[in-house]
């Protein structure tokens, strides 16, 4: 549980001043189980809080991670879980929700919070919305404002340089796109920002499942471009999110 936290619940009644001692005194994570381990002082040291990766994952130890964090009123959010999976989470802990196209759960009690500085997600084709809301909700999650411009990609580029100029208020860029992924390179040609790139597995055969977007991407003459893995849109939120946070800092 992160301080601000633990203070309020400490006023409210919520927990004792000996339960609080305790948890201020712990090594930092707990066993969960028989095959975890929660890492319950990555806000301190990272400024974020942990996620849970539940693509296989059996349903006992999902069940078990998702009630430790519940139990220490800590937000967590889970990616890769199928609906199912949600299900049974859903079964025990009542505050859980979920996306079904970015294959999310959430456990969210900072969601009402203000957010901070601001991330444009920017995709390329309607295919690639699983990735962008995995980018999108992850990035809120993370207590960042989010802007999405959805299906703007180069096969009619007039429909981003239509939105340039949005694009551009924004501290970073998280361009997402499958195919061949000239989004990235082109994006990065027309605005002043870091650009945060996500090969998607979007395509015909000579995709290979993400492989030529992942290399396209980079091999993107355009500079200021970084790539992140294949459909990796958590992975490029949380970077989004480091820099959006330093940024908003330095401008204050």
């Amino acid at each position: 549980m992160d301080k601000k936290n633990l203070i309020k619940q400490i006023k409210e009644g919520l927990i004792s001043e000996e339960d609080a001692l305790k948890i201020l005194e712990d090594k930092g994570y707990a066993d969960v189980g028989e095959n975890a381990k929660i890492d319950f002082s990555r806000r301190d040291r990272r400024g974020f809080p942990e996620a849970i990766y539940c693509a296989s994952k059996d349903d006992k130890s999902l069940i078990e991670i998702f009630k430790s964090f519940y139990e220490r009123g800590e937000s967590v959010i889970g990616t890769r879980a199928s609906r199912r999976q949600y299900e049974i989470v859903k079964a025990v802990i009542d505050d859980v929700e979920y996306s079904d196209l970015a294959q999310i759960i959430s456990l969210d009690y900072s969601k009402e919070s203000e957010k901070i500085g601001e991330i444009a997600i920017v995709s390329a084709g309607t295919s690639d919305l699983p990735i962008s809301l995995e980018a999108e909700i992850t990035a809120r999650f993370l207590g960042a404002k989010v802007k999405a411009y959805r299906d703007v990609g180069v096969a009619g580029v007039h429909r981003l340089l239509d939105k340039t100029e949005e694009i551009k208020k924004a501290n970073v860029i998280i361009a997402i796109a499958g195919m061949e992924a000239a989004l990235a390179t082109v994006l990065a040609g027309l605005v002043d920002k870091p650009i945060i790139a996500v090969p998607t597995s979007v395509g015909y055969g000579a995709n290979l499942g993400g492989i030529t977007a992942l290399l396209s991407m980079i091999n993107s003459c355009a500079e200021g471009v970084s790539v992140v893995n294949i459909d990796n849109g958590y992975g490029a939120a949380y970077q989004a999110c480091q820099i959006n946070r330093l940024i908003t800092k330095g401008n204050k």
